[in-house]
């Protein structure tokens, strides 16, 4: 995959709110996208994020997944900080869907510090968030920064395990932000299926990370079970609606 020539076709192809005519996207774009924390949202994220961009604690990750392109195995705190995906506008993205939708459950597959769970947490507060991570001391962290939450589950375990232990339990909000392999990708949605419901929202991180999760993405796209799905160019958006025709959109953050 060339990620320079993505880049250039995703801003080719990627809309604002003009040319949209599904009243769903629409109001995700003109309603969703467009929500901002309040000063005091804004002032307990800094908080929360400074306490990990000033922890130099070393910890040892033990990757269940494809691991990081940037990081060895022995890491600091606040350098896992720094290559988060969870930061910035894709971070922003979390608050804005679990504000905009009230999810009732959320599920997070790879918690890694926890900046996704608590972005997700500050946009809907009554948010049951349960938030699964295999590495011990990642999982340790993140207990450290999100465990004073009641609504915050956080599970120490690998994904399959988890998924297979609990197949009753169903979500209207699943992030999936680990193992970064396109075979493990199209596993998990899988098993995802009979965690899932005809609106839940599917939020898929690293799409473009290597060409097996492209390859993976693109499959994903052409599912017949999946009605609606958004590229954001790092991450993509799912949806099963069967009540309306399939469609794809390529859009703007």
């Amino acid at each position: 995959m060339n990620i320079v020539f993505e880049i250039i076709k995703y801003h080719w192809n990627a809309k604002g709110r003009h040319g949209i005519h599904s009243p769903f996207v629409y109001d995700l774009v003109d309603n969703c996208f467009t929500l901002k924390m309040n000063s005091i949202e804004k002032e307990q994220l800094k908080q929360f994020e400074q306490q990990l961009k000033n922890n130099h604690t070393l910890i040892d990750i033990e990757d269940f997944g494809v691991g990081s392109k940037r990081l060895g195995r022995r890491r600091k705190i606040s350098s896992i900080y720094k290559t988060s995906s969870s930061r910035g506008k894709y971070g922003k993205l979390l608050f804005q869907l679990s504000r905009h939708y009230n999810f009732n459950n959320i599920l997070e597959l790879g918690t890694s510090l926890g900046i996704g769970t608590y972005h997700l947490h500050l946009g809907n507060q009554r948010s049951n968030i349960t938030s699964i991570e295999a590495c011990k001391e990642t999982w340790d962290c993140a207990e450290n920064n999100l465990g004073k939450f009641k609504n915050i589950q956080l599970i120490q375990s690998t994904f399959d395990h988890f998924l297979q232990k609990n197949s009753d339990k169903k979500f209207d909000f699943i992030f999936v932000d680990g193992h970064h392999d396109g075979e493990a990708l199209l596993h998990y949605m899988q098993l995802l299926k009979s965690h899932s419901h005809n609106d839940t929202i599917f939020l898929l991180d690293d799409i473009r990370w290597s060409n097996s999760m492209f390859e993976a993405w693109n499959k994903i796209k052409t599912d017949n079970e999946y009605h609606l799905t958004i590229d954001l160019f790092r991450m993509g958006l799912v949806i099963p609606r069967s009540q309306q025709q399939k469609e794809h959109f390529t859009l703007s953050i």
